[in-house]
């Protein structure tokens, strides 16, 4: 069988290859020209430069690939941006190029027997601020940021598709190895601060890459799952804190500061970071998108969907992940 996976040279889509190549599928990686292929050194890989901007081009090359290899078995699009420059880039990446994407395959041809899209949680936005229960699927989605509006759009035109079989997964926090946003954290709490935002409590939700990539072949391979969309968790509730704490254990660091910095503070600095470095052509992590992922505090969702239609259990809470990130950092020298 074959697949397709987008987005394949970043963090979570380097995960997603390395087990289709194990599972034994002939696996092509989208990613860019210029992209890093440090983590795609299999030699069964076969890549592909897709023209996402341009549909024209993207026909041809998709026409090309069925005429002498046939149409790909699933497609994986994990390709996508979660911090831009200009935050325009947003709905170009994450809502256009899947909009291209799916129209190509359809006029190609070329639907695949699944298409999974990688959304996210963010699309919901805070819409169960004011309580301590999960968001639902039946919630009605209220995104705060740039990245969270671009999701739904993509989520939306793939609903709008008549018949088109597709899997939306909206997985929580994902971190692991190679991840480069929670490894901020890590730093900081190895040069011994750890900052907290805001005086009321932060719940907040993960899944390990490895266990988000298991949900992918889940699905996969349950012919019954068709036109459905998921959250992605392992399935319990943390804190902030829960998170630097197990950091600091796995760390074997013995002191460490804890600093709880106003809201209206991280705002400012969130703005005024974003235009600083976006004048040196830069993306900021800490950004006005940011702000509002680090203001909502819950974070909780109800994943029970998921557990009844593929019988999910993940193998990673949070201290065992963390353990194995931190592991991961220090064998790569990242620490």
């Amino acid at each position: 069988m074959k697949i397709l996976i987008t987005g394949a040279s970043g963090f979570i889509g380097s995960f997603i290859v390395e087990q289709a190549l194990s599972e034994g599928f002939e696996v092509w990686a989208g990613i860019r020209s210029g992209s890093s292929r440090e983590y795609l050194q299999d030699h069964r890989i076969r890549f592909i430069d897709l023209y996402f901007s341009d549909k024209t081009k993207l026909k041809e090359q998709l026409s090309e690939v069925r005429d002498h290899c046939g149409k790909w078995d699933f497609v994986v699009h994990n390709a996508g941006v979660t911090k831009c420059r200009d935050r325009r880039d947003f709905d170009r990446v994450n809502f256009r190029f899947t909009e291209t994407l799916t129209e190509a395959l359809m006029e190609c041809d070329m639907i695949p027997d699944k298409f999974i899209l990688m959304s996210s949680l963010s699309i919901f936005g805070p819409v169960k601020e004011n309580s301590d229960v999960p968001i639902q699927s039946t919630d009605v989605p209220h995104p705060n940021t740039a990245y969270g509006e671009s999701k739904l759009k993509a989520e939306t035109h793939l609903q709008s598709l008549s018949g088109f079989p597709y899997v939306i997964l909206r997985p929580t926090g994902v971190y692991g190895p190679r991840d480069k946003d929670y490894f901020l954290m890590i730093k900081s709490v190895r040069q011994g601060f750890d900052f907290a935002v805001g005086r009321k409590p932060q719940y907040i939700t993960f899944i390990y890459v490895k266990d988000l990539v298991k949900v992918i072949f889940l699905i996969i391979r349950n012919e019954n799952i068709i036109r459905k969309a998921y959250f992605i968790s392992d399935g319990n509730v943390y804190t902030g804190k829960d998170y630097s704490l197990l950091v600091q254990k796995a760390l074997n660091k013995k002191r460490v500061i804890r600093l709880t910095l106003p809201l209206c503070f991280v705002k400012t600095i969130s703005v005024v970071t974003e235009k600083i470095v976006g004048i040196f052509g830069k993306t900021s992590t800490l950004n006005k998108d940011k702000y509002h992922i680090i203001k909502q505090r819950n974070w909780r969702c109800d994943i029970s969907e998921l557990q009844r239609d593929t019988a999910f259990k993940a193998d990673y809470d949070l201290a065992k992940g963390v353990k194995e990130s931190i592991d991961w950092y220090k064998k790569n020298r990242w620490i």
